[in-house]
Order: C-alpha cells, then sequence, then structure tokens
C-alpha cells in the first residue's frame, strides 16, 4: 500500500521510548522516563518526526555554547521525508535528517495500532543516540 489512504495519517505525540540492547538484553529509556515528540503522516506521503529526551537542559543564553550544543545535539532525534506502507511496516524514506548520516536513507520500522496507540519498532541497528546495537520501541499516541 502507498502513503495515502492509511491508519497511519495524522499527528501522534510520543508517550514513551525504550531501547534493547542486542547484546546484553538491557532495557534502557534513551530518552528519559518522559521523552517529547511528535510524528506526522501526510496523505500526500511526506513524514516528519522530531524527538527529545525530557532533561535537556536550555542554553545559558540565547545562542548556545559549543559544548551546549552538542549536548542538545546528543538528545534529540529528527528527520523529514516520505513513507511507504507494506503489510506491518513504514519505511521512512528519509530527505532530511539532524544526523546527514541518515539522509537518503530508508530508516523501516514495524508497526501496530491499538485504537489511537500507535507502536514502532526499529529493526537492530547501532543507535543514533550513541548506544550500541539494539531495538527502539516507540508508543505514540494519536492527537485528536
Amino acid at each position: 500500500m502507498g502513503s495515502g489512504d492509511n491508519r497511519l495519517l495524522g499527528t501522534w505525540k510520543l508517550h514513551s521510548c525504550t531501547f534493547v540492547d542486542a547484546e546484553t538484553g538491557k532495557q534502557s529509556n534513551p530518552l528519559g522516563v518522559h521523552p517529547v515528540g511528535y510524528l506526522n503522516y501526510s496523505s500526500d506521503g511526506r513524514m516528519m518526526v522530531m524527538t527529545f529526551a525530557d532533561n535537556r537542559q536550555a542554553p545559558i543564553g540565547p545562542i548556545p555554547s559549543d559544548s551546549e550544543t552538542i549536548a542538545l545535539f546528543k538528545t534529540m532525534v529528527g528527520y523529514a521525508g516520505t513513507f511507504i506502507v507494506e503489510g506491518d511496516e513504514v519505511t521512512h524514506n528519509v530527505d532530511a535528517s539532524w544526523n546527514a548520516a541518515w539522509t537518503g536513507t530508508q530508516q523501516t520500522r514495524f508497526y501496530k495500532l491499538d485504537g489511537n496507540i500507535l507502536t514502532l519498532t526499529t529493526t537492530p541497528a547501532r543507535s543514533p543516540l550513541g548506544a550500541p546495537i539494539g531495538v527502539f520501541t516507540l508508543s505514540w499516541e494519536r492527537i485528536k
């Protein structure tokens, strides 16, 4: 199925983000217990996502110092592009990203939709937040 007429369309608010280390099986919350984020799938086949850790420190002044910029960068993930839904998978074709290494890549997610709750699970990969190889599970609630 393409991106036009599907149940993922709309805006979703992040409720949780867990990571399971593939080697140890250890589970963690890399964005904290109360992460902030939004995901949007639109009927024109475009998607955007922004996620932020719950404990981000605001810069001291209006322009972050180099160390503040690094800390802010390490506590977020954001990208935009197109998407395609096939079966229980949604593939994000990344056109622009907070980390240029993701630009031009495909990010495949397995999804489960239960009412207004969308669960996205990544394929095993190295974490963009600096952790080892593992799987992220993100829970989103549809914004009405």
